[in-house]
């Protein structure tokens, strides 16, 4: 199951990314691949929300039911922690290997434009389309924790060789995915803390070309390093949204001792 859920996955980025694949990434270009992407998540929705429940019951312990608001927006506030973090701990990893070589981003305007266009699709197709293709799909069917742990591990591997110049990152990003899912049993926090990680990405670019800061990066790996006033946003965003979901959890928690 993991390899075919990856096979199609990588079938459905492959296709989506058709339109700029020659590297000529034009706006109409793009909005065809929204609109591809579109289509390919109406797919995948209908096969893991009808398809795969019929041929593995198993898969309805997985909700596809959205979080509320409140909860969805804790989440988000998590995501630019785990962008920060994600980057020093990539960078530590490949230290070990070879040097890293850093260098400081500098973003035009007209650079930053065109990288605002992409970041649509990055921000609110992708990770839906990503997280249905190598979470949802192979991991819903199976009934014991320890090997939905494993695939989880498998899927998250595959993922990173998919992002071969963020290998790392990468797997280490979709591990966290399919644990958050796992543990939820809901693809939609993975989906909201994939989507808040790249949204974290696109503001890190416009606090550059603002000028507000120093962003280091790598290009080979991607290497994101922020500076000590984005660590302290972060650090506080992530306590906020903490103190969110905690309070969510004691209000459910009590309705739940109610209904009892």
């Amino acid at each position: 199951m993991p390899i075919l859920a990856a096979v199609y996955g990588l079938m459905m980025i492959y296709m989506t990314a058709l339109p700029m694949a020659d590297g000529n990434e034009t706006p109409g270009r793009q909005v065809l691949t929204w609109l591809l992407t579109l289509v390919a998540i109406a797919l995948t929705y209908l096969l893991v929300h009808r398809g795969e429940p019929k041929v593995f019951p198993e898969a309805k312990q997985f909700s596809l039911k959205l979080p509320k608001p409140t909860i969805g927006f804790g989440l988000l506030l998590l995501a630019p922690l785990w962008c920060v973090a994600e980057g020093y701990v990539v960078y530590g990893l490949t230290s070990l290997i070879h040097n890293v070589q850093l260098e400081q981003i500098t973003y035009t305007p007209e650079e930053l434009h065109e990288d605002l266009l992409t970041s649509v699709h990055a921000v609110l197709l992708a990770p839906v389309l990503e997280e249905l293709c190598y979470r949802q799909l192979p991991i819903s069917p199976l009934l014991r924790r320890r090997t939905q742990v494993i695939v989880c591990l498998v899927m998250a591997l595959l993922f990173g060789i998919l992002h071969v110049r963020n290998f790392l990152g990468a797997s280490l990003a979709a591990m966290l995915y399919g644990l958050v899912f796992i543990w939820t049993r809901n693809i939609w926090y993975a989906v909201i803390l994939h989507a808040g990680h790249n949204l974290t990405a696109t503001l890190l670019a416009i606090y550059c070309m603002l000028g507000l800061g120093e962003i280091r990066m790598s290009k080979m790996p991607v290497i994101i390093l922020s500076d000590a006033k984005i660590v302290v946003a972060a650090v506080v965003l992530a306590i906020i949204g903490l103190i969110i979901l905690l309070r969510k959890s004691r209000d459910i928690m009590r309705k739940n001792e109610t209904k009892i």
